[in-house]
């Protein structure tokens, strides 16, 4: 039997001796921190698809839509990585993998929060967003999570689609359509997704190694992925500059971008240079920073260009 079988058929982890879930048990199955970053990002697609600001009935459905959504692909992704998750320090207490959420009632929340999802925004937003919102789930937890996760060390770039596309939706769900602008928020954030995890992934390379999983250091190396960390860190800087190349910003983002990508940058070399995991921590740390400051940046441009 493969490694992928045994994953989605082998026993579940035993519950604890009266062990019953609470609803914090529930809500983090859903990921709350990383919808929370979602929702953020989704918001600011919206904001930055019109002038002013947009009905307070999509601000609220459409992202209550989107989290749902979102929640439930998260859930599935507890279900399918429980195995994995009992070796790895940071996830082996989630709830699936100790036993105190079964999967019948793991797999069951997924569908009510997929299908509140799908409802909301159909009824308050429109259908192209209900769509692409479930097409991101089927990404995530289908495409990414059961297959590229465990195929390839290039899973987290084929996989980074799925990831980078709630400020499309968030676009969509004010405008109703798939526009130009609305793709280089997604380009920018599929362009930032492989160096955001790859530094992570040095950081905690044996982890990956003993759950199996074949991420970039574990199949080539560290020297490898750092390389290829500073190369797509280029790449990102380059990506980053096409809002104000296409006239969707003005100069106030243009050096928010040159100065936030360049100490990125900077990042990147110094880890390719001196290979040390602290610094690979540091770097995935200063790439959630950097990602916030740049849709901040582009927003206040929006509103002043606006103005």
């Amino acid at each position: 039997m493969s490694e992928h079988s045994k994953t989605l058929s082998g026993p579940q982890a035993p519950a604890l001796p009266g062990a019953v879930p609470s609803w914090r048990d529930y809500l983090e199955l859903t990921k709350p921190r990383v919808v929370a970053l979602m929702i953020m990002t989704s918001v600011i697609g919206m904001l930055l698809a019109r002038p002013g600001i947009p009905p307070w009935q999509i601000l609220i459905f459409g992202n209550l839509g989107i989290a749902l959504l979102a929640g439930a692909a998260a859930v599935i992704n507890h279900v399918v990585d429980r195995k994995i998750d009992t070796v790895m320090a940071r996830t082996r207490k989630r709830p699936v993998a100790t036993g105190r959420i079964q999967l019948v009632d793991a797999l069951a929340f997924a569908a009510t929060l997929a299908l509140s999802g799908m409802l909301v925004l159909v009824l308050q937003v429109n259908t192209v967003t209900a769509w692409l919102t479930l097409a991101s789930l089927v990404g995530y937890a289908g495409v990414y999570t059961l297959f590229l996760k465990r195929a390839t060390p290039q899973n987290i770039v084929i996989g980074g689609l799925a990831g980078a596309m709630p400020p499309l939706l968030g676009w969509t769900a004010v405008t109703g359509q798939v526009e130009g602008h609305g793709l280089l928020l997604v380009l920018i954030i599929f362009a930032w997704t492989p160096p955001h995890f790859w530094a992570l992934a040095i950081h905690r390379k044996e982890e990956y190694a003993r759950a199996g999983i074949p991420m970039l250091p574990v199949t080539h190396g560290n020297q490898y992925t750092e390389l290829h960390i500073l190369l797509y860190t280029l790449m990102l800087l380059a990506v980053s500059l096409l809002p104000f190349v296409t006239g969707m910003s003005g100069l106030l983002y243009l050096l928010g971008a040159l100065g936030l990508g360049g100490r990125f940058v900077h990042y990147a070399v110094r880890l390719f240079r001196h290979d040390d995991r602290q610094v690979a921590l540091a770097t995935f740390k200063y790439s959630i920073t950097y990602l916030m400051l740049l849709f901040v940046v582009l927003l206040a441009d929006h509103f002043i260009m606006v103005g």
